[in-house]
């Protein structure tokens, strides 16, 4: 009873807030990376080895022109604040060849990475940092590739009440071919339920995240600690080793308006 209630909090939600553009609050400004901090695998907070997240032409982009190797280089840009219930958009498409060296699941694969701990807690050798990932990915000429799956790396989640064994769900979205811009929304709502929306679609819901699991190297131990709810955290966008653009990462913060329902 109390995740379909949840489930009409979510379809309500998004029917509130979707249909008023006025609201949404734009996350990266279209010049530069204020208000953003990066964080890649063997480096110091905020060394942006190579310019991998850069700006151009009004456009977020990750590219490894300066890299001769990726060397497992995994980079993180984190959004400066955290929140808790929110929508959120980004809107992505995949560019050029990946960098020599990357691995070969991450082809034309990036993400947003969702609830994360913050930058500044990631240990300099840390690979993807404790959070839930929507999965973005892009498919070749044939052949099925579904994106805004879920990925888990350090944390757990329900799904139809069962904690999935799989790091990565796939969802039910439709595969992108040849560089096309996808909208990408995801609805969080907390630890009670998180829901993918493609071009406006549903395609996959999960709920009551939990710190848990493994697919992370190199974290601290007193920042993942196991079952602990994941309420709110950091927003960040992924560079997984293949060049990818973000047009627009925008947000609407429910926080208020879901408190205010909640004491209804």
């Amino acid at each position: 009873m109390r995740t379909s209630l949840l489930l009409l909090l979510c379809v309500a939600s998004v029917s509130l807030t979707a249909q008023d553009n006025r609201k949404w609050k734009p996350l990266f400004n279209g010049r530069n990376l204020k208000g953003w901090s990066v964080k890649i695998t063997g480096h110091e907070l905020n060394d942006n080895f190579g310019q991998t997240f850069r700006v151009s032409d009004g456009k977020l982009v990750v590219s490894y022109d300066a890299y001769k190797s990726f060397d497992n280089r995994f980079g993180h840009l984190f959004y400066k604040k955290p929140y808790s219930h929110y929508l959120l958009a980004v809107e992505y498409r995949f560019t050029g060849t990946q960098a020599p060296g990357g691995p070969a699941w991450a082809y034309k694969n990036s993400g947003v990475m969702l609830h994360c701990q913050s930058p500044a807690s990631m240990k300099k050798e840390q690979d993807f940092p404790v959070s839930l990932e929507d999965q973005f990915l892009e498919g070749d000429s044939t052949g099925l590739r579904p994106t805004c799956n879920l990925c888990t790396p350090g944390t757990d989640v329900l799904i139809n009440g069962s904690k999935p064994a799989e790091h990565c769900i796939k969802s039910t979205s439709p595969t992108f071919r040849n560089g096309e811009w996808v909208r990408a929304e995801v609805l969080v709502l907390g630890d009670s339920v998180l829901k993918h929306i493609v071009n406006g679609d549903t395609v996959l819901v999960y709920q009551r995240p939990v710190i848990g699991g493994g697919v992370v190297n190199n974290y601290d131990p007193s920042v993942k600690v196991d079952g602990q709810p994941l309420t709110s955290g950091y927003i960040a966008l992924q560079a997984e080793s293949h060049p990818v653009e973000f047009r627009k990462v925008e947000i609407i913060d429910l926080s208020k308006k879901y408190r205010k329902r909640k004491n209804q």
